[in-house]
């Protein structure tokens, strides 16, 4: 399907890596159809990061409505109907939302991918896959409708304003070292202690360190706790950025350390290299994807230990719990990365 197509949906409302990954595809479908009307049925959050993004109009669900969220979605698209629905998410509230978004075609995910009733809202799937980065996947929603997909590439949508911001809270900073401490769990978080390691080790190198995050409260205690252990002088910048903000502080930076989180791969998008920290998932599926090989993961170790499989045995994707596998992560293991990247990058 790659002719005559003159309205696009895109379904895929978070979380903020996925639609970073999402990006890349988006904008390879611009380019292969630049005649197509694109629209982006997308979550409250992840539409300030992308907002005012070329070519592409976008509709946000907001989740916290709860019913009405869907209503107002049914109403917006009466009497429209899109020539394809590319629906790239298969969780449940995703699914009711496809089923208020009316198109001829809707491409959904392989059989091996699809749940929670993904399978009963589309009529045509992407490619099955092998071992796929979650980035691959959204790619192959564009090769079904026959656009050309390698290397991905991203043109983030920020403003000179946005850029002045970041440059006026770096002020007087050389040679960037980002700390993002926080998923959005607290079970995936590097300890504290290990974090203000990396940062004493990072500005004994010359680097300025900055500490970034939102305003939660787990984000505020991490960033508090990371700054009573440290002894260097830290920029923390925690609940001060809106995003397209703090996606220009990336942009600035040399080098970023974070765990499984939406802005490392925001970093990605801006072409700042991420040392990744991974325990619980999978990064060969969803980590830093230009940055894979700077990861440090006790993953494979822990599936071995928990499953008694490798993960080419088991569904690709299973997610490991334990509130304790993210301190088998050392800090020599990462200040080694971090020389590594330092070296290999030129710094």
């Amino acid at each position: 399907m790659s002719q005559a197509i003159s309205s696009i949906c895109i379904l895929r409302l978070s979380a903020i890596g996925d639609v970073c990954h999402a990006v890349a595809a988006v904008q390879a479908i611009q380019r292969a159809h630049p005649q197509a009307k694109i629209t982006w049925v997308i979550g409250k959050v992840e539409a300030m990061l992308l907002a005012d993004m070329p070519g592409v109009e976008f509709v946000i669900f907001d989740k916290k409505q709860g019913r009405a969220a869907f209503k107002q979605l049914k109403a917006h698209f009466k009497g429209h109907k899109f020539d394809v629905l590319l629906h790239m998410q298969v969780a449940f509230r995703a699914n009711l939302a496809a089923r208020c978004i009316p198109a001829r075609v809707k491409i959904g995910f392989d059989k091996g991918r699809s749940k929670e009733l993904h399978s009963l809202v589309i009529n045509k799937r992407i490619t099955p896959q092998s071992e796929s980065h979650v980035l691959e996947g959204f790619q192959n929603f564009a090769r079904a409708i026959g656009a050309e997909c390698g290397a991905p590439t991203w043109d983030m949508p920020v403003s000179e304003a946005d850029k002045q911001e970041a440059c006026e809270l770096l002020q007087g900073l050389e040679r960037i070292f980002v700390i993002s401490p926080a998923a959005s769990k607290a079970e995936r978080n590097w300890l504290p202690e290990r974090y203000a390691a990396l940062a004493d080790y990072a500005a004994a190198q010359g680097f300025s360190v900055v500490l970034t995050g939102g305003p939660t409260e787990l984000e505020r205690n991490l960033s508090d706790a990371i700054l009573t252990h440290a002894q260097c002088d830290i920029t923390n910048l925690v609940g001060k950025t809106k995003l397209k903000t703090l996606l220009c502080v990336l942009a600035q930076a040399q080098l970023v350390l974070a765990p499984d989180t939406g802005p490392a791969h925001m970093a990605v998008t801006v072409g700042t290299p991420v040392i990744g920290l991974y325990a619980h998932s999978n990064p060969k599926r969803t980590g830093p994807y230009l940055y894979q090989d700077y990861v440090v993961e006790v993953y494979h170790d822990n599936l071995a230990a928990q499953k008694g499989k490798s993960a080419q045995q088991l569904k690709w994707g299973t997610r490991l719990k334990g509130r304790d596998l993210m301190s088998q992560i050392s800090v020599e293991r990462v200040t080694q990365m971090f020389d590594q990247v330092v070296k290999q990058e030129q710094l």
